[in-house]
């Protein structure tokens, strides 16, 4: 019987580095109010969006891309030469083909790596993370550029208020690497899955406007009920418990489901004192974006710690879900 050759193992794999990048153009909400009807106080209490970055036209979701990952692998202390693989998690490429990956390797000099877009939408950043992790604990990888990238202006209908005063545009990355023993292993075991029945409640109207279309109540419901037992199935499946939880780290979508999820999570053992991030007021929804961006934006601030262990977990279009527990970097 032939048998193959395996690539040697690790016992798992960590996080070394993250980055983020926004646009310079800040949107207020009484900029907003200027073009629909909708005010400053009625946007806060809904979605508790402050404010949001928008990219120019002159602005790629690849530029954007290009920044987050090259402030990761800087952090990480890593080089080019060293990442074999990059996955960019994206709903927003305005064409398919080439993929971002390609060209945002090429651009930061990554040289020849294995790259790939992932499309699970606002969780893709919780997918690419999973897929990284997989990909370097089996030995197809080495140190892998995982980035999730999004210009949500280009497809966001700007005269529609249940819409417009959500979405914003940025990136976020990190760069995941093989843990060396098992005391090291900092990417816990990925809980995913979808809801593709409900696939038409954020879609693209691609038969009249070509815009992003939401049904804000129906997503509103099912976050509020569905993540938070995603959420401890992601902490459960690491080994953890609740109350080992130091952050917790949503998809940054809606003010009002995060902390509807964080209630939850308090009521099965999470500590009071666990902090929430809250990256949307002044960055709106980012997508795919928001969890890597939330996380450097919260280190930066000194809201996080290296070693502490973050709880993250996303959801968005097709209701894609995912969630696992990591270590800060």
């Amino acid at each position: 019987m032939t048998t193959f050759r395996l690539p040697p193992s690790v016992p798992g794999a960590r996080i070394v580095g993250l980055g983020s990048s926004q646009p310079e153009h800040v949107v207020t909400n009484d900029d907003l109010a200027e073009r629909v009807e909708t005010n400053d106080q009625w946007i806060r209490d809904r979605v508790g969006i402050v404010e949001r970055r928008v990219a120019q036209d002159d602005v790629s979701l690849v530029d954007m891309a290009v920044e987050a990952g090259s402030r990761a692998l800087k952090d990480s202390g890593l080089t080019t030469a060293d990442i074999d693989t990059v996955i960019v998690a994206t709903c927003t490429m305005t064409a398919p083909i080439p993929n971002a990956a390609a060209q945002t390797a090429d651009r930061i000099g990554i040289s020849a790596p294995a790259a790939f877009d992932l499309n699970a939408a606002c969780a893709g950043f919780c997918y690419g993370l999973g897929a990284a992790a997989d990909l370097v604990r089996s030995g197809s990888a080495r140190n892998v550029l995982v980035i999730g990238a999004e210009k949500l202006s280009d497809w966001v209908d700007w005269d529609d208020r249940s819409t417009c005063i959500i979405f914003a545009d940025a990136a976020g990355a990190a760069v995941v690497t093989g843990a060396r023993s098992e005391d090291e292993v900092g990417v816990g075991p990925v809980s995913w899955g979808s809801a593709g029945d409900m696939a038409n409640v954020i879609r693209i109207l691609e038969e009249s406007t070509n815009k992003l279309h939401q049904e804000g109540q129906t997503v509103f419901r099912w976050a509020t009920t569905r993540i938070a037992p995603v959420a401890l199935d992601a902490i459960a499946k690491a080994g953890l418990t609740p109350a080992d939880v130091d952050v917790l780290v949503p998809h940054q979508a809606n003010l009002r489901i995060v902390e509807a999820v964080a209630k939850k999570l308090r009521k099965e053992g999470a500590r009071e004192d666990m902090r929430v991030a809250d990256d949307i007021v002044h960055s709106g929804n980012t997508s795919s974006a928001s969890i890597p961006m939330a996380l450097d934006h919260m280190r930066a601030a000194g809201r996080i710690r290296s070693g502490e262990i973050a709880l993250l977990v996303g959801f968005g279009a097709g209701l894609s879900y995912a969630g696992q527990v990591v270590r800060v970097p």
